[in-house]
């Protein structure tokens, strides 16, 4: 009985070398991940696992897990973004609303991060009608928009590139940079949370080469694909004001590119003075 013990204990620890031999430039980091079930644990790992390259191990009563990887080819930010993305919390990314709504009853981990204000008072049995549901999502949609400090800063670094100014859109840029950092992920709808995790280093990206440069061409060349990414994010979720989607069919020598502008008026980013009036009005977002 103890020699098939030991059996048993040798082929697991063989099993375990082989499994971390496959991954190469191998780096292990702890992470707590919210979870409360075994099927979590079957999730978390699914969702971590790539052949080859990255793997977890999830502890039901730590909630840690020991993650795995080739820091050649992936890095921790990502796989927990794929675990977000699967429907459980993490030190980097809440999961979306539809993705945590996905999991079996027994996975309804208590999401700390995801508890929001109610109402001042208590509702009654009697106030919780359709009527009054629909009247506190309105309030809701009303108040301010998570995203519009971005919108607002990403405004003021194309408004800089108009006037071609190249020490503005940098100082601008550094707003910008500052409130992609300050968004709050936990106060985005669920829709524009997934679009928010995949084009958030993108932007930050960006915004940072705009920052770091005096050179116009330069900036421009960021701005165009900071744009893109802004788009994505923005059509996302209704804005609580009208986003002007404008198109230069003139920029990066004729293969055009776009903009996102607060009023109808045509403002070109891309060449300022020179051609003013340049392009149009593609899609109206609101």
């Amino acid at each position: 009985m103890k020699s098939i013990k030991i059996l048993m204990a040798t082929l697991l620890l063989l099993s375990t070398f082989l499994s971390y031999a496959d991954i190469k430039n191998v780096t292990t980091e702890n992470v707590t991940i919210a979870g409360s079930c075994s099927q979590c644990k079957e999730g978390i790992e699914a969702a971590a696992f790539e052949k080859n390259i990255s793997k977890a191990n999830w502890d039901k009563e730590t909630k840690v897990a020991a993650v795995t990887y080739d820091s050649k080819k992936t890095s921790l930010d990502a796989i927990l973004k794929k675990i977000a993305l699967a429907g459980y919390d993490n030190k980097s990314y809440l999961a979306p609303d539809d993705a945590y709504a996905k999991l079996e009853e027994c996975c309804r981990y208590e999401r700390i991060g995801k508890n929001e204000v109610v109402a001042q008072k208590k509702m009654t049995d009697h106030e919780h009608d359709a009527g009054s549901i629909e009247t506190i999502n309105k309030a809701k949609s009303a108040d301010a928009d998570p995203l519009k400090p971005v919108l607002d800063a990403y405004y003021a670094v194309k408004d800089a590139l108009v006037s071609s100014d190249g020490n503005a859109t940098s100082a601008k840029a550094t707003s910008l940079v500052k409130a992609l950092k300050a968004v709050k992920m936990d106060e985005l709808g669920s829709e524009q949370h997934m679009v928010w995790m995949k084009v958030m280093k993108d932007l930050n990206f960006d915004a940072e080469h705009i920052e770091e440069t005096k050179d116009l061409g330069h900036q421009r060349d960021h701005f165009s694909s900071l744009s893109e990414n802004m788009y994505k994010l923005i059509k996302s979720a209704k804005p609580s004001q009208a986003v002007y989607y404008q198109h230069c069919p003139m920029a990066k020598e004729g293969k055009g590119a776009n903009w996102l502008s607060q009023v109808s008026a045509i403002k070109n980013p891309y060449y300022g003075a020179q051609m003013l009036n340049c392009g149009k009005t593609t899609e109206t977002l609101k």
